[in-house]
């Protein structure tokens, strides 16, 4: 993988965007970021990223509305506190795409 490619730059920029408050979901990333069709490849992108990294990885959720991290996992809640802390609802696990989804 060339993380310095057009691609994974276009992903780190539309991940860098998505405002606090809101989720996308990877093929919501992969597609405002030029790249449909590459879900994962955004999710591979996110599992690399540094421990320092300032990108809002905890905003990108599943297309059903979920963490992708398996359920009372440490990265499973950390994300959902995040997500809460910005006001985002969580119920039983989902988060409403209708209500939060960011389509840039």
């Amino acid at each position: 993988m060339h993380t310095n490619s057009d691609s994974y730059q276009a992903i780190l920029q539309t991940l860098a965007s998505i405002p606090a408050g809101k989720v996308c979901t990877y093929g919501e990333v992969a597609k405002l970021s030029g790249n449909p069709g590459k879900a994962r490849y955004v999710g591979h992108i996110l599992k690399k990223l540094p421990q320092t990294s300032k990108i809002p990885w905890h905003r990108v959720i599943n297309s059903q509305g979920a963490s992708s991290f398996p359920e009372n996992s440490e990265h499973f809640l950390v994300q959902i506190g995040r997500l809460e802390q910005e006001g985002i609802q969580v119920k039983n696990g989902k988060i409403s795409l209708k209500e939060y989804l960011w389509r840039g």
